[in-house]
């Protein structure tokens, strides 16, 4: 048993931010229903992500598939059917199916759901009770709603940008966005809390709703303590946060530190993330060095915080004197926090990221053994499903428009025929 068991949701979704919300409620066993764009003249047909390679899934025959790992990686759990909207026979078939479903996911733009006749509104009308979600870059409303919205720029516009990268008075500095789409991501998963609170509400009322989801707001809420900082001191004072490299604004140390190079003379780092003044304590220890920490500048975080240039170039001359494997023993024995910095080969290599089973291998109609990245929710009592690979496209149009329609034969035939799905 899933914890979503019973739950329908018609996902129009593509690309990242919807997908990753989908995928989610997928993975606890919603059967989610991905909705994509038949095959054209002009157009392959269904997600973006299908394409976006190289990489792309090798097939039994060692050639490249027509799947990109991009849209393996955000649709596992999912069922896959073909309709084409832009035909009222299309828009037809998704309003009875709607009708059938307890969530609707889009990440269509502002107004383009109302063209086709399946906004809230109209959705509503046919079935009250129906969860009705909209991922925008920007919102339903504002003086931006109408603009495209793209990870890229939100991480720009919302500022992380702006706090992410080295200082813009070191070498390298200047803008930074991060390495995968936060945005994206962070939206996608706010919207998957959304959706269940709103699933909660319509089961006790019977009324669904509307959920507005932006890229933009999201990016917002994301600043965390650094928007806290410029709104409780920052605004007023006058001082806007800004990038600080591999440090923490708030903590020190916090950083990434070079240490003494390897074997072959290669530079090597460690992160050392000491969270208090214990543990400040502790690392003097291990260091060698106990009286920095009864230093009245140093004892406390805030001190530490506010003589920041005085207490890291003594750190880093200190962590240069050890290697780094030498470092993390250390650390870890005395319970200080630090960690190496892995490349991908090495995380999917750690110990600990294969006990806990971060990566699931799957068997696809086009490939065996196809390794992914697993959910990391590890719930005990109803865990996560892993039956369904990432599907091919309209996959299953037949057995969901069965399910969901019990829709007859001759009816498929002829909406296969005029291009419909």
């Amino acid at each position: 048993m899933n914890a979503l068991d019973g739950i329908r949701i018609l996902d129009l979704s593509r690309v990242l931010a919807g997908p990753w919300c989908t995928q989610t409620l997928a993975d606890l066993g919603a059967d989610v229903v991905k909705v994509e764009r038949p095959p054209g003249p002009s157009h392959p047909g269904g997600d973006d992500t299908r394409g976006w390679g190289p990489p792309f899934l090798k097939g039994r025959d060692g050639t490249d598939t027509a799947e990109a790992a991009y849209y393996l990686g955000a649709n596992r759990n999912k069922r896959s059917i073909t309709c084409d909207i832009a035909q009222p026979e299309g828009q037809a078939l998704i309003r009875e199916l709607a009708a059938k479903a307890d969530v609707f996911v889009e990440n269509y733009k502002v107004g383009d759901m109302a063209r086709y006749g399946l906004d809230f509104a109209s959705l509503h009308a046919i079935n009250p009770k129906l969860v009705y979600c909209s991922i925008t870059g920007f919102g339903q409303t504002g003086p931006y709603k109408d603009r495209a919205g793209y990870d890229y720029a939100i991480q720009g516009m919302g500022g992380l940008m702006s706090v992410t990268g080295e200082r813009d008075d070191l070498p390298g500095g200047g803008p930074q966005k991060v390495g995968v789409a936060v945005a994206d991501l962070f939206t996608g998963l706010y919207a998957t809390v959304a959706i269940q609170a709103a699933l909660r509400h319509a089961e006790r009322t019977g009324e669904g709703q509307h959920i507005d989801m932006a890229l933009l707001d999201t990016q917002v809420a994301m600043l965390a303590n650094l928007g806290a900082n410029y709104l409780v001191r920052g605004r007023e004072e006058g001082k806007v946060p800004g990038r600080a490299g591999n440090a923490h604004v708030n903590i020190v140390p916090y950083q990434v530190f070079e240490v003494a190079p390897d074997a072959q003379g290669q530079p090597q780092h460690i992160i050392l993330a000491v969270g208090n003044d214990s543990q400040f304590a502790k690392f003097c220890e291990v260091a060698g060095r106990p009286e920095l920490a009864a230093d009245e500048r140093f004892a406390r975080n805030q001190n530490r915080v506010r003589h920041r240039a005085v207490l890291v170039p003594l750190l880093e001359a200190i962590m240069k004197t050890r290697g780094k494997t030498d470092w993390l023993t250390a650390l870890e024995a005395a319970k200080v926090p630090g960690g190496p910095i892995n490349n991908l080969a090495e995380v999917f290599a750690d110990p600990q990221v294969q006990q806990r089973g971060m990566v699931q291998t799957w068997q696809h109609p086009l490939a065996d053994a196809v390794d992914l990245v697993a959910s990391p929710l590890k719930l005990s009592a109803t865990p996560v499903r892993s039956d369904l690979p990432p599907p091919l496209l309209g996959e299953h149009t037949a057995e969901v428009l069965g399910d969901w329609l019990a829709l007859a034969p001759e009816r498929l035939s002829e909406l296969r025929a005029r291009g419909i799905v």
